[in-house]
């Protein structure tokens, strides 16, 4: 940004963007019209573009406006963040934690970190984001989360991925389903594309298993699709149905009435991690609340199928981090 281009230019554009009226963004500024047309006008000077068409009824955005707006708004949410953050530290510990996890992350270890932490830090509040695997890296990288516990989907190089577990894909299915007869593992060419129910393309499940399950012919027929857990649950419930699932979304399910049966040839396990963003440091609200969500997987009991990797330590701007894989607690 050139020296003469400041956040109060940006805040002004922005304002009027958005109200499109010189009066009522003024009034909410707290800054008399002159100034804020003059404020406008030294921005347009300094860019070299027009950004509004004026006349006496309305102002309207021009083209070039219109695409700079969403960068200019990105730019205020992220300077108005740290400041954020920084003031939070002083004021004692208060804050604001914005968090995205895949569904199953979020009961089996997030829901608990959530409930620790809070009993420790009241002053620090969490948003809990629901998307599509497609959509959190964007959002870490755009920075409208501070961190998520996904799967890869695009590997940005501008994120780091720390891994944090894995966990192995099998078969889900009712008790009186032909799948759930026998014990062991299961090989993919016994599946019967009638029946399946499978993940949809954008979420990090679906997208993993069109990509590294073979030549199955699961995904060459019609079937039916879903988004998240909760809907499959009410799928399978409903008849002679199975899907595939990772070992630990499978134990969200109520086993009393499902079976999960590991799959082999080829046994295919997903990669969970902690996604963040490069070159930028999480807030101190962030670090702690990572602190908890450790603690609650290495203390929480895992489910079988998964493998936890060995606790490592927060990223930081130097680069990508490794981690070994550690023996699964019983």
């Amino acid at each position: 940004m050139p020296r003469h281009v400041s956040l109060r230019h940006l805040r002004c554009f922005v304002t009027v963007a958005e109200t499109g009226s010189f009066t009522i963004a003024a009034s909410r500024l707290f800054l008399t019209q002159s100034s804020l047309t003059a404020t406008i006008q030294q921005f347009e000077e300094a860019v070299g573009v027009r950004l509004f068409d004026r006349s006496t009824r309305r102002v309207a955005m021009t083209q070039e406006a219109i695409r700079f707006k969403v960068d200019a708004e990105r730019l205020l949410s992220q300077f108005d963040g740290a400041i954020s953050d920084l003031q939070a530290f002083s004021e004692g510990r208060r804050g604001h934690v914005r968090i995205s996890a895949a569904t199953s992350v979020t009961h089996h270890f997030l829901i608990d970190a959530i409930t620790s932490f809070r009993a420790a830090y009241p002053n620090i509040t969490i948003s809990l984001r629901d998307a599509s695997a497609a959509q959190v890296e964007q959002m870490v990288f755009n920075g409208d989360i501070d961190f998520a516990v996904e799967t890869r989907y695009r590997s940005y190089d501008e994120l780091i991925y720390t891994p944090l577990f894995e966990d192995r894909y099998g078969v889900i299915c009712r008790r009186d389903h032909p799948l759930a007869k026998g014990r062991g593992s299961i090989m993919w060419n016994k599946l019967d594309p009638v029946g399946y129910v499978g993940f949809s393309a954008e979420t990090g499940i679906g997208a993993y298993l069109r990509a590294r399950a073979g030549d199955s012919a699961l995904f060459a027929n019609p079937h039916d699709e879903i988004t998240s857990t909760p809907s499959l649950y009410s799928m399978l419930s409903t008849g002679n149905r199975y899907s595939v699932l990772p070992a630990l979304a499978a134990s969200e399910f109520d086993f009393s009435k499902f079976v999960f049966r590991e799959l082999r040839a080829p046994s295919l396990s997903r990669e969970v991690c902690l996604i963040t963003r490069q070159l930028r440091a999480l807030s101190s609200s962030s670090e702690r609340f990572l602190r908890f969500l450790r603690d609650t997987m290495r203390n929480k009991p895992i489910p079988a199928g998964v493998r936890l990797f060995t606790e490592a330590p927060t990223p930081t701007e130097s680069g990508r981090l490794r981690a070994t894989l550690a023996p699964r607690k019983r």
